[in-house]
């Protein structure tokens, strides 16, 4: 897989947008990073992913997914290695992450709507 190819199947998922953060292409529903590409380097994407989620799509292709370095791999953000990656296995990777992102966001936005109705 290629960096391009990683960008197309980000970009397939319903309402992303391409943005970058820190020099990276980065993938976002609404303002929240769901992938990234290039981080290590530009042999590699990134998404975000429960810790639970994590280890489920590490178990099922270790070859393709590992942890981020540090508290940010122990939190879910989750390495992908391009060139082991098929489109089959990384697209649902995607699919999690930007669900994710989206209901995170929307929980957000609930609890911010009821705050601004209670005051």
């Amino acid at each position: 897989m290629t960096a391009d190819d990683f960008r197309e199947l980000a970009l397939g998922i319903p309402q992303s947008v391409e943005s970058a953060h820190v020099n990276h292409p980065d993938f976002r529903i609404g303002r929240k990073v769901f992938a990234s590409l290039g981080v290590p380097d530009a042999s590699w994407g990134m998404v975000k992913l429960t810790v639970e989620e994590q280890g489920s799509f590490i178990k099922q292709a270790p070859n393709v997914f590992r942890p981020c370095y540090g508290a940010w791999g122990r939190r879910g953000y989750t390495n992908v290695c391009l060139a082991s990656a098929r489109k089959s296995v990384l697209r649902p990777a995607l699919e999690a992450a930007a669900k994710n992102v989206a209901s995170r966001a929307k929980r957000k936005q609930t609890h911010h709507d009821k705050r601004g109705k209670a005051a």
